[in-house]
């Protein structure tokens, strides 16, 4: 267990430490949020632990790592902000996994979809270039006004976007016309 962790940390971490060229937390971000073809990725709220029970059983809240009262918390905190700053979402999806169904609910911005290219790869990284490739042909499929949320986990944020978020945090991004995706801004959950 303790060398998968230290291979998770090698391989991510040097993506962690690149700098980071996107408007964070200013009033620019909710205006930039706003703007045609800029969606949104987030890491689930706070849910101690790391990784998941070998146990894990998809469908099966208590088999699995789960939000703790502080990331309930966060979330919908965060969904009031979006509200606040007038963000319309067209659609809220999210991993099957239950601490990213219960972030997406928690913050009260509408009905949740499941979306299984959101789901985690961290057991098994061979799934990482299919998932996100799945991911890209979603959000290239979307229409010109529509504004999707998309919550997720750590390694398919990161797969994505090539940024390491904090729990609860949001990666703005659009698809630019080469179908790659370019993060415009970030919105921590503090």
């Amino acid at each position: 267990m303790l060398s998968r962790v230290f291979k998770v940390l090698f391989m991510w971490l040097p993506l962690a430490l690149l700098p980071a060229k996107t408007v964070a937390n200013s009033e620019n971000v909710w205006a930039v949020w706003k703007q045609e073809g800029v969606h949104a990725i987030m890491r689930h709220a706070t849910a101690p632990g790391f990784g998941d029970p070998e146990h894990f059983t998809l469908g099966r809240c208590d088999t699995q790592r789960n939000l703790n009262e502080t990331g309930r918390q966060e979330a919908r905190a965060l969904g009031e902000t979006i509200r606040k700053q007038g963000i319309a979402l067209s659609a809220v999806y999210s991993s099957q996994w239950c601490r990213c169904l219960d972030t997406a609910k928690e913050l009260r911005l509408g009905k949740v979809q499941e979306l299984p290219a959101l789901n985690s790869f961290f057991r098994d990284r061979s799934h990482s270039e299919n998932q996100t490739a799945a991911l890209k042909k979603h959000i290239a499929a979307l229409g010109p006004t529509e504004k999707i949320l998309y919550v997720t986990h750590q390694v398919n944020t990161t797969a994505l976007t090539g940024v390491y978020p904090a729990s609860g945090q949001v990666i703005l991004f659009k698809l630019g016309q080469n179908g790659e995706i370019q993060v415009v801004g970030t919105i921590n959950s503090d």
